[in-house]
């Protein structure tokens, strides 16, 4: 289920649009300077093999393949009902 999770895609993006390419200074007891790279990797485990523009991509694609199989179930059932209402009415 996580490779099809729609909020993977959505909090990946978030955090590489968030994260990458910036720089926190120093905190107590840690490097002198931490980037978001790091961040991303080590404390948020967000894949890096890809862009954030890859994930949006994936997200939209996820809508359009959602709506055709939503068409696609509503137009089964219309096709169906009809049957199955004859099938039960002339079994009783």
């Amino acid at each position: 289920m996580y490779y099809i999770s729609f909020h993977r895609f959505a909090l990946q993006g978030l955090y590489k649009n968030e994260f990458q390419g910036l720089k926190f200074p120093e905190y107590v007891g840690g490097p002198p300077t931490i980037d978001g790279d790091m961040i991303l990797k080590g404390l948020l485990q967000v894949q890096m093999g890809h862009s954030k523009w890859v994930d949006l991509g994936v997200l939209f694609g996820m809508v359009f393949v959602y709506r055709i199989l939503l068409i696609c179930i509503i137009k089964t059932t219309e096709r169906v009902k009809p049957i199955i209402r004859v099938f039960l009415l002339s079994t009783t």
